[in-house]
């Protein structure tokens, strides 16, 4: 397939798709601010959040995957959701119907989670990402608007470990006991479902 990508920044869920899209055959585009940065062959210097640097590049391609991020948890974040926005334009300017976007599990409490953990969940996590989460609550929404076929998949918190290709994925559900994935396993599911059709228009957990 042919796939762009964004957020493609080495130790990132982006740069483990990027390697495992690679060696798997596929025909990938990056999209990045400081192409030198991403050691690979096909780079664009484009940000999200400036379409006019980028938007050309999206004709083509058969999917678009969006891990998009950022570090800076102390002030309102705005790269999700308009950074979805401009994807979806794009997209839809273009004739590309599959999109996929990285969000979180930290979003929601999942029923059944202990009051200990709960209380973490809401009064440490939820209050440390508050900015990222409610950016990336607002590109949830943007995507459900959207007519394309997308999936967003929120991942728990992220490890560097190594690619097992076991995990539990959970399609319109809650996972129990979700506590972290490795970036690697999270990459493998993106890319193994790209073609799933029964997680299109769908919100998937995935956790080990």
């Amino acid at each position: 397939m042919r796939l762009l990508l964004f957020g493609a920044t080495p130790g990132t869920s982006g740069a483990h798709v990027l390697s495992q899209a690679v060696e798997a055959g596929h025909d990938v585009t990056v999209v990045a601010r400081t192409p030198e940065a991403v050691p690979h062959r096909d780079v664009v210097r484009g940000d999200v959040l400036h379409p006019e640097t980028w938007r050309a590049e999206v004709a083509g391609h058969d999917a678009v995957l969006s891990c998009l991020g950022t570090r800076d948890r102390r002030h309102p974040a705005t790269v999700y959701s308009q950074g979805a926005a401009h994807i979806i334009d794009a997209m839809s300017e273009h004739g590309v119907r599959r999109l996929v976007c990285l969000s979180s599990a930290g979003l929601e409490i999942p029923p059944g989670t202990s009051l200990p953990q709960r209380l973490v969940i809401k009064y440490v996590i939820q209050r440390l990402y508050r900015h990222p989460y409610a950016d990336m609550a607002r590109m949830e929404a943007l995507v459900h608007q959207s007519d394309l076929d997308w999936t967003i998949v929120r991942p728990p918190m992220l490890t560097d470990g190594p690619l097992t290709g076991t995990y539990r994925h959970s399609v319109d559900g809650h996972l129990s006991g979700a506590r972290s994935v490795s970036r690697a396993d999270l990459a493998h599911y993106l890319l193994h479902h790209l073609d799933d059709p029964s997680c299109l228009r769908r919100t998937v957990e995935i956790s080990s």
